[in-house]
Order: structure tokens, then C-alpha cells, then sequence
């Protein structure tokens, strides 16, 4: 029998049996394809996603090192009150133990901007309980500060700016884009934003009506117990709100103009 290609003789097509090797990712030619991926997997990848935002919550807030190195100096005020009786040195010893954070934070490389803000108000304590020689006024800055920033928290909100939305928007790369492009993250900062407000103004709630009574022992304690154990609390409440909204939007960033 004659083969048109191979010639007489030639041998008869050999027919291979076993398993096709699975296609490249690449496909053809080394051309890659778009790989589509299964609901369960779009799911996993949204929620762990959901999951990174979340646990920001912490850094952005300054950490655990945040919250002592605002919290130390209250106590270090309130202790030394009770062995001297002195307002004076009460109210150093808190302010330079303040200033001492900013420069081991400064000598490590780290950002100040927690320290700072609590040196900045110890420094303000400390000024006016020495001036008026009234050991409950280094606390009352702070009080003052509780409340306007309790209202602040609550005006963002109502105008849906909320502040937890601004203050993580920038650490989770998203910016602003929850705003407008991402509705349920929106929500979801606005509900932790409410969260804060009530949490955060406990603390006014219990701690104003001692500081009219001037009991200094008291309002002193109670104001290094009630410095570390909120902030924590409205963390850990937004934190679990977090897990369960939509993962951020990453802001686009402008492209750089060549060279």
C-alpha cells in the first residue's frame, strides 16, 4: 500500500495513550492568560484583604507604646503628689518624663507624634497646676481634650467625614476613596466613628464631676485607669466592625512624569 507522504512501507500512525499534560498558565507562545478566579476564592481574597485594613487599627492609633507613653505621666504626677504634697514637682517629673519619650523616640528612629502630642499636654497641665497650685487642673486639659474630641468624633459622622475613616484611610493606602467609592466602608467607619464617641465619653462622663470636688487622689487614679483600657476597647470594637466590611480601594497614585 502506498503512503502519499511516507512513501510504501511506511509506518502506520502510532497513537498515544495517557494523560494531557495541563495547559500553561502562559498558554501558546508564552502568552499569559487571565486566570479567572472561583467565587470561594474571590471571597478568601476580599476577606483577607478585609482582614490586613483591619488590623491597622492598632498602628494607627500608635500602638500599645502610644497609650503608656500618655498614660506614664499621669501616673508619675499622682505618685509623686502623694510623697511630697507639692504640686510642683509632681507636675515636673510628669513633664520630664514626657520630653524622655520624645527623645528615646527620636534617638530610635521612630515617629514622635504620639509622644508629642502627650508632652504637648502634660506641658499644659503642668503650667497651669503650677500657676494655680491646684494639683486636679494638670488633669484638666486632658478632660477638655476628652470632650472636644468626643464631639468632634460625632460632628464627623453626622457630616459622614467620620474620623476613623480619616485617621485609617491614609495608613491603609485607601485615602479617601471610602467615601465615595466604596459605600459599605463608609458605613462601616461611620458605625466604628459612633463607637468611639460613646466609648470615648465615658471617660468625661465619670471623671469631670471629681475634678469639681477636687479630690485629687481620685480623680488622679481613676484617670491612669480609664487612660489605657477605652482606647483599647473602641480599638477592639472597631477592629471586629472592620473584619466584616468590604475590603479597601487602594487609592490610585499619579503617575510619575518621566524623566
Amino acid at each position: 500500500m502506498t503512503n502519499p507522504l511516507g512513501g510504501e512501507h511506511a509506518a502506520p500512525p502510532v497513537l498515544i495513550t495517557g494523560t494531557v499534560p495541563p495547559a500553561s498558565p502562559e498558554g501558546a507562545f508564552g502568552v499569559p492568560q487571565a486566570v479567572e478566579e472561583t467565587p470561594e476564592q474571590v471571597a478568601a481574597r476580599e476577606a483577607a484583604a478585609a482582614k490586613e485594613a483591619a488590623d491597622s487599627v492598632l498602628q494607627a492609633f500608635g500602638g500599645v507604646r502610644g497609650m503608656i507613653d500618655m498614660t506614664l505621666p499621669g501616673l508619675v504626677f499622682i505618685v509623686t503628689f502623694n510623697i511630697t504634697h507639692q504640686v510642683a514637682p509632681a507636675a515636673w517629673g510628669a513633664l520630664g518624663l514626657s520630653g524622655l519619650f520624645v527623645i528615646l523616640r527620636l534617638l530610635r528612629g521612630e515617629t514622635i507624634q504620639h509622644a508629642f502630642s502627650g508632652v504637648f499636654g502634660v506641658a499644659i497641665g503642668a503650667w497651669i497646676s503650677t500657676k494655680t497650685g491646684k494639683a486636679e487642673n494638670f488633669y484638666l486639659p486632658g478632660l477638655l481634650w476628652n470632650v472636644g474630641y468626643a464631639l468632634a468624633l460625632a460632628v464627623s459622622a453626622l457630616v459622614r467625614w467620620p474620623l476613623i475613616g480619616l485617621t485609617l484611610g491614609p495608613v491603609t493606602g485607601e485615602m479617601f476613596t471610602w467615601r465615595t467609592r466604596n459605600p459599605g466602608r463608609l458605613a462601616a467607619y461611620t458605625k466604628a466613628t459612633w463607637a468611639w464617641v460613646v466609648i470615648m465619653g465615658i471617660k468625661p462622663v465619670i471623671l469631670f464631676p471629681l475634678y469639681f470636688t477636687g479630690n485629687v487622689n481620685l480623680l488622679g487614679w481613676l484617670k491612669v485607669a480609664l487612660g489605657i483600657p477605652p482606647m483599647l476597647l473602641a480599638m477592639y470594637v472597631t477592629w471586629r466592625i472592620l473584619l466584616t466590611a468590604p475590603p479597601p480601594i487602594k487609592a490610585e497614585e499619579p503617575e510619575q512624569a518621566a524623566d
